[in-house]
């Protein structure tokens, strides 16, 4: 596709923001880098021959309102979105663009839905949060397992990850969201969010994931941004995301590494297997998607948003999630070069076990 048309990226130069920039050019759009370190935007800048970058910060609206001048849309992969997002989502609104991130913070999330909703179906602006892989892609894999359903009785995301070597940013993030809540878990149950003290350890069990994972011990309680997009949009009043034991080790342990190329396309060893499993009383239906690198795959999840919305193929206006706003089915199908999808398998079984 040559659109030729102008997508800013906010955090141009973090790790998925670079993966975001190779997104937009392959696809024909021309990105705008946008960040608030001077230094990097112009390293950047230099890898990409012929590219405007402007440098701006949530602190300086103003400045965002310049950087965002002359563009059909906006990303934002600055993290943490507790900082960012509202900023950004503000200058949008103000330019009258398209805005999408990819923030997996459940309370940045949270705040977006919460703060925006109404001005952004006001203002005609689509907004699209979360549109990465915790909390997009989990959202449109539940989204196609429901299929006709209007409502079921619970729905599970487990994450399947070979390794998890977070980036910088997903540190940062994680720091900022425990800080806000206060150290205490949350969870999506009874139709709500609650947050809880609990000094005891996450509890586990054991997942069949399909070929090649197989079974998996895997955190219970391990929530993640699916408890935020999921709900909005879908009547399921619980929601249930699981992590593999040994990514969460990953993930806690200080000695592990940032993520490390190791093919052209700038993706890391890792592997990821999302199984979704939805109930509506005795009747299952389980979707399972399978992939490389999740940082990396959020870049086609986000710059496909971007097409589809610039392209007028949504199906509501303003705020909503990924499930929401785009015909998930189809949308899965689009990233076929990134994920291997199986197809939805409908089963019969009394309860979850």
């Amino acid at each position: 596709m040559d659109s030729g048309q102008t997508v800013a990226v906010f955090g141009a130069y973090g790790h998925t923001g670079r993966f975001v920039v190779t997104e937009l050019r392959e696809r024909g759009f021309v990105p705008l880098l946008v960040g608030r370190d001077a230094g990097r935007l112009q390293a950047l800048a230099a890898s990409h021959p012929g590219l405007e970058h402007r440098v701006a910060s949530v602190d300086d609206p103003a400045s965002l309102d310049r950087a965002l001048n002359g563009a059909a849309a906006v990303v934002n992969c600055a993290g943490p979105f507790a900082s960012t997002a509202a900023p950004v989502i503000e200058a949008a609104l103000r330019t009258g663009i398209p805005y999408v991130d990819v923030a997996a913070e459940i309370e940045a999330n949270l705040d977006t839905f919460t703060h925006f909703t109404d001005r952004a179906r006001a203002a005609g602006v689509a907004v699209v949060p979360a549109m990465a892989f915790f909390g997009g892609l989990g959202d449109l894999l539940v989204t196609t397992a429901m299929g006709d359903w209007t409502a079921a009785d619970e729905a599970h995301v487990a994450y399947g990850l070979s390794s998890w070597h977070p980036t910088a940013g997903t540190l940062a993030s994680g720091t900022v969201s425990r800080e806000r809540r206060a150290g205490r878990r949350v969870r999506y149950t009874g139709g709500r969010l609650e947050y809880h003290a609990d000094e005891s350890d996450l509890p586990t069990l054991d997942w069949d994931f399909p070929a090649p994972l197989g079974r998996r011990t895997v955190l219970s309680g391990f929530t993640m941004a699916d408890v935020v997009t999921v709900p909005s949009h879908l009547s399921i009043p619980e929601v249930r995301t699981y992590m593999t034991t040994d990514a969460a080790q990953d993930l806690a342990s200080p000695d592990t590494p940032a993520p490390t190329a190791v093919d052209e396309l700038g993706r890391s060893a890792q592997t990821f297997t999302v199984d979704v499993i939805v109930r509506s009383v005795d009747t299952r239906r389980r979707v399972v998607a399978h992939g490389q690198d999740i940082y990396a795959i959020s870049a086609p999840l986000a710059v496909e948003a971007v097409q589809r919305i610039l392209g007028g193929r949504t199906r509501t206006s303003g705020l909503a999630s990924a499930g929401q706003i785009f015909d998930a089915p189809d949308f899965l199908r689009a990233l076929s070069p990134y994920i291997s999808l199986e197809p939805c398998h409908e089963s019969r079984a009394p309860q979850f076990a």
